[in-house]
């Protein structure tokens, strides 16, 4: 619990935070006047179903990714759960990726003495086919002779990743350490992460391509490590880089523990089992959910999310938070606005991780929709409630919004401010209808330690959600929907004139549209 004293700072925080905003934006406190505004809110707050449908996805079904089991009995039931509430929806396939089937992972060091040690299989890594023990050991020196090389890691574990000298988060040496301690414990990181891109600059190799290296030469297995400076997380994001030998990736305290004793020669083994089947290429889709318009059937207003996630946890907040809101937000649209004057759409992308695949796809394949937005809102920011809309760079988005805003229950616009005019966004899947100057948003949200503790992390889970805040967040967008359907004008696109690069001393250009990768070239 927060003292009084720092309670009243937090406080005064906010309150000159809004005071400072560069468009505040006035709303009532409760819809009064309007039927379907009190019905979004009355259902949303007294008989709301995400937290159900958030255990369900997260716990029961797990991660999402995309082309395992996992991800198409994830789709069944969203589109099951649509179905039960007389919504048509359908998965629409945009082409396939690689199929993989993981089982259990368990690795254990064996010697030089007995710890099971934490780690994941990384995404659409091969597989051991009976449980394999062999030795650890650092990347070895560059001999000039690529024979020596491949004797000394055929039949090991290689560990690819540069250690970390302690897995204490920085904030914890700032405060509690000697400056010159600080500065030891510094230098020695930097030293680290130095000798390892070095040896990769003599080598003349990636990453990617060293992995590719090892995998040929016989490498038992390669073992990573992401560490995101803050305890207990390991980042478990990215593809297999190997294609025969399993990709493990460890915790940051197990990959440091194998590092100092493969680097001491105190003859580190461990024993890995780890099995996984590939299922060839299979189809991939999008979930696409449909109020269709009474009025203006060929303009769309669209709530979008995507529901792909890594494997490392179960994708609570990146990006099951944003699919469940997006559920119950149609779910209440379908319970007190049938017959909506534009067209709603639910659209659940598929492949967003790998590089927005299934909306720059739907972008594709559908142009009409582009053509006929009437408004795109995503959320792919985990938990928080929302508080920021950048305009994106359309000029006269801002006054629309503002005039939305105006009539929605101020507890759930009170915090929410817009960056007007902003500039063209390409970070999650409103980048696919930006591209084309379509009034496509990004909701931005409280950090929750997003960036820090859950993002691709294996701490992604259920518990992390903050229920309330998603609560609001789908009666929010159920509202913008309502709203931007009934809206008699129809969203200008004009763009703004984008600033000066810094870099090269030349006006940005508005980001070009392109197809989502079809297959997964595996």
């Amino acid at each position: 619990m927060m003292g009084k004293g720092i309670s009243a700072l937090v406080a005064l925080a906010a309150g000159v935070a809004a005071l400072v905003a560069a468009r505040p934006v006035a709303a009532q406190d409760i819809p009064g006047d309007d039927p379907v505004l009190q019905a979004i809110w009355e259902v949303g707050t007294a008989d709301s179903r995400l937290e159900a449908l958030a255990q369900v996805l997260l716990d029961s079904l797990g991660p999402r990714l995309p082309g395992t089991p996992e991800s198409e009995a994830a789709l069944a039931w969203a589109e099951r759960m649509y179905r039960s509430w007389d919504i048509d929806v359908r998965q629409e396939p945009y082409g396939t990726w690689v199929g993989w089937r993981a089982g259990i992972t368990h690795v254990d060091l064996f010697a030089p003495h007995v710890r099971t040690m934490n780690a994941t299989m990384v995404a659409w890594s091969p597989g051991t086919s009976a449980p394999l023990t062999a030795p650890v050991i650092a990347l070895p020196a560059l001999p000039e002779e690529p024979e020596a090389f491949r004797e000394a890691v055929r039949d090991r574990f290689v560990l690819l990743s540069p250690p970390e000298p302690t897995c204490r988060p920085s904030e914890s040496w700032k405060e509690w350490a000697m400056p010159s301690t600080v500065e030891s414990w510094q230098a020695e990181r930097a030293a680290a992460k130095t000798g390892f891109t070095d040896w990769l600059a003599h080598a003349g190799m990636g990453v990617r391509q060293l992995a590719s290296v090892l995998d040929e030469a016989g490498a038992a297995g390669i073992l990573t490590s992401e560490w995101p400076d803050a305890w207990g997380v390991s980042r478990t994001h990215g593809s297999s880089l190997t294609r025969r030998a399993p990709h493990l990736a460890l915790s940051c305290e197990d990959y440091g523990l194998l590092w100092r004793l493969a680097e001491r020669r105190q003859g580190p083994m461990v024993r890995v089992d780890a099995p996984a089947e590939f299922l060839g290429e299979v189809p991939v889709a999008n979930l696409i959910g449909t109020i269709r318009g009474s009025e203006l059937p060929d303009e769309y207003v669209i709530l979008s999310a995507h529901f792909d996630s890594w494997r490392g946890a179960s994708g609570a907040t990146d990006n099951g938070a944003g699919t469940v809101v997006m559920m119950e937000a149609m779910r209440i649209l379908r319970e007190v606005y049938a017959r909506p004057r534009r067209t709603i759409l639910v659209t659940h992308w598929n492949g967003e991780e790998q590089g927005l695949n299934g909306s720059r796809a739907f972008a594709a394949d559908h142009p009409e929709i582009v053509e006929g937005l009437q408004l795109l809102v995503n959320l792919d920011l985990g938990t928080g409630r929302v508080t920021n809309v950048s305009m994106m760079g359309l000029t006269e988005a801002a006054r629309f919004f503002e005039r939305w805003l105006a009539r929605i229950p101020r507890p759930l616009v009170a915090d929410i401010e817009l960056e007007d005019p902003g500039v063209p966004g390409r970070g999650s899947d409103y980048a696919s209808f930006v591209c084309a100057g379509a009034p496509a948003f990004a909701l931005g949200t409280r950090s929750w330690d997003y960036g820090t503790y859950t993002w691709h992390s294996t701490l992604d889970t259920f518990d992390k959600l903050v229920i309330e805040d998603l609560q609001r967040n789908a009666m929010l967008v159920s509202m913008l929907a309502y709203l931007a359907s009934e809206d008699s004008e129809r969203l200008p696109r004009t763009r703004r004139v984008l600033p000066v690069d810094e870099r090269t001393g030349e006006t940005e250009s508005w980001p070009a549209c392109t197809d989502g990768a079809r297959s997964s070239g595996r």
